[in-house]
């Protein structure tokens, strides 16, 4: 039987239950082993400056990959937009299952329907920065806890309105709550958003060979890119970077932005690419990104959390 790591969180475990039907489908036994993260284990404090304290990688990661390196589970699921670029050494994406909505939603009101200086909750410096760069007049106030936490405290009147990924939302059966999805145009989702990874020794073992049929192929070539922009710029998965690649045809497209934490600058650049190379495709953006102003807004950035 196939122990899976994974999150105590609402939706860490149906997405581990996820990938546990999908493995039964396939004849395979498993069970959940719930690991705490040092992200789970710290409420208080905003995620950036968690990632300023400790180390913004793989703060929702860490022990589970370590349980994982030990042997005391199989396999492991993540969101993919809490990974960082660079696993550690003997771990491996074994499979990128078919990728929900990447992109990022209001739940409250609408935009346009905020009223100045209306309070909006975030835990995200990439969604604050947007939101700033879109809305100035907002007040964007930190937010934590899972989505449910999230939502009690909008409808407890904290907020006006808060931002959360689509894909946690549908998958929590929460669809119906959102009252505006973002144009990526507007607000560039996070690397990985909406993407599960299933991570696994690099062995090439039971669990891996197992893991590996889960594997799509198309939302892989995706993250793939959008991971390589967020390598190439150096970024970690608080930074106010944000890359959506998607696939038309036989072309790979990937968009990305880089914005100050105030929203008073904003680069954005676009590029396309064979679907062989995501890799490359996605450092060519990343040149274009710093090339284009980028590369001081996040010098400032990272100097400012060091």
């Amino acid at each position: 039987m196939l122990i899976i790591g994974s999150r105590g969180s609402q939706l860490a475990l149906w997405q581990a239950h996820w990938i546990q039907a999908r493995l039964e489908t396939l004849g395979e036994e498993s069970r959940i082993e719930i690991i705490k993260t040092t992200g789970d284990k710290i409420t208080d404090v905003g995620l950036s400056q968690i990632g300023a304290q400790v180390g913004s990688k793989g703060l929702f990661t860490k022990e589970i990959e370590e349980s994982l390196l030990a042997g005391e589970i199989d396999l492991a699921v993540h969101s993919l937009k809490d990974m960082p670029t660079v696993l550690p050494d003997g771990l491996t994406l074994a499979a990128i299952p078919e990728r929900e909505d990447p992109r990022d939603a209001l739940v409250g009101r609408a935009l346009e329907d905020l009223t100045q200086g209306a309070r909006v909750g975030t835990g995200s410096l990439r969604r604050a920065a947007q939101l700033r760069a879109r809305r100035p007049d907002l007040q964007i106030e930190d937010i934590r806890g899972n989505v449910d936490t999230r939502l009690r405290k909008l409808d407890e009147g904290r907020y006006d309105a808060i931002v959360l990924a689509a894909a946690g939302l549908r998958r929590l059966g929460w669809e119906s709550r959102i009252t505006e999805i973002f144009n990526p145009s507007v607000m560039c989702p996070a690397v990985g958003q909406g993407a599960l990874a299933v991570e696994t020794r690099d062995d090439g073992g039971e669990a891996f060979r197992i893991a590996k049929r889960l594997e799509h192929a198309a939302s892989r070539m995706a993250v793939t890119a959008e991971r390589a922009v967020l390598a190439a710029l150096g970024g970690g998965c608080q930074a106010p970077i944000g890359s959506h690649a998607y696939i038309d045809g036989e072309t790979l497209i990937v968009v990305g932005a880089v914005v100050s934490p105030d929203g008073a600058q904003v680069v954005r650049r676009r590029t396309h690419g064979s679907t062989a190379d995501p890799v490359s495709v996605g450092r060519s953006l990343a040149e274009q990104l710093l090339s284009a102003g980028g590369k001081e807004i996040l010098d400032a950035v990272y100097g400012a959390q060091a």
